[in-house]
C-alpha cells in the first residue's frame, strides 16, 4: 500500500483508495489543464472530483493500480504538496488583475512566491495566503504568513492556523512595496527553517515569542 505523499498521493479513509492533487499555482488554471483533468477522470472512472481549500482540483478515490497511469496522463503536472512537512500551498485571491476591490496585485505576489517556495521542506506545516485588499478572501489571517493589500503596499501577517488550536495571524510588518514583501517572506521562512521543531507551526512559536522580539529577531 502507498503512504501518504508517495507518487503525490493521499490516502483516503477507506485506507484502500487515493487522491491526487496536480499542483495549480494559486488556483490558475486553463481550459486545456481542465480538459485534461477531466479527460483523465472519465478514463479512469474517477468517483469523484473535488476542488480544495488550497485552490487544488483533486482526483477522488483512485485504485493504486491506476495511480501511474494518471500522472502519465496528466502530463507533466506536479503533485501538490498536500501533505508533509512543508510550504503545502499558496492561497490567493483575485486582487487587482480581476476583482474591483483589490488594492495591490496579489496574483503576481503569489505566483513568486509559489515559484520559490511550493514543497519547501520545513520543521513544520506552513501555509501562505496573499489578499489583495482588507477583506481577506485568501484567509490571510490564518496562515502561516500572510500578505494583505493596503493602499500604501502590504501588510505583512505571521503565525495564523486552523486545524484543533486555531490561532490568529499578529501583525509583522506594513506599508511595505512587493519587492521588500518578498524580502520579508525570505527572511521569516528561512528563520522557521533554522529554528522551528519538528512538526511546530509558526504560531505555536508565537505563543511563547512577543511579536515585537520575533520581529527584532527576524527582520532586524
Amino acid at each position: 500500500m502507498l503512504q501518504d505523499g508517495e507518487k503525490g498521493v493521499i490516502i483516503q479513509r477507506d485506507q484502500k483508495t487515493y487522491a491526487v492533487a496536480p499542483h495549480i499555482p494559486c488556483g490558475v488554471v486553463s481550459p486545456a489543464t481542465l480538459r485534461k483533468i477531466a479527460d483523465v477522470a472519465e478514463k479512469f472512472n474517477v468517483p469523484a472530483i473535488k476542488l480544495t481549500s488550497a485552490e487544488r482540483i483533486a482526483l477522488v478515490g483512485i485504485r493504486e493500480e491506476d495511480v501511474d497511469g494518471i500522472w502519465e496522463d496528466l502530463g507533466g503536472m506536479k503533485p501538490g504538496a498536500a501533505v508533509g512537512l512543508c510550504i503545502r500551498s499558496v492561497k490567493t485571491c483575485p486582487g487587482t488583475t480581476f476583482c474591483k476591490r483589490g488594492i495591490q496585485d496579489s496574483l503576481s505576489l503569489g505566483m513568486k512566491l509559489d515559484e520559490l517556495y511550493h514543497g519547501l521542506q520545513l520543521p513544520g506545516k506552513f501555509k501562505i495566503g496573499v489578499s489583495g485588499c482588507p477583506n481577506q478572501c485568501a484567509e490571510t489571517c490564518i496562515k502561516d504568513l500572510g500578505f494583505i493589500g493596503l493602499h500604501n503596499g502590504w501588510r505583512v501577517m505571521v503565525g495564523g492556523n486552523g486545524g484543533a488550536i486555531p490561532r490568529l495571524s499578529k501583525e509583522l510588518i506594513k506599508d511595505i512595496d512587493t519587492e521588500t514583501a518578498l524580502i520579508v517572506a525570505a527572511k521569516v521562512i528561512n528563520w522557521f527553517k533554522a529554528n522551528g521543531r519538528p512538526h511546530q507551526r509558526l504560531g505555536m512559536i508565537l505563543e511563547k515569542t512577543d511579536i515585537e522580539t520575533f520581529r527584532r529577531n527576524v527582520i532586524g
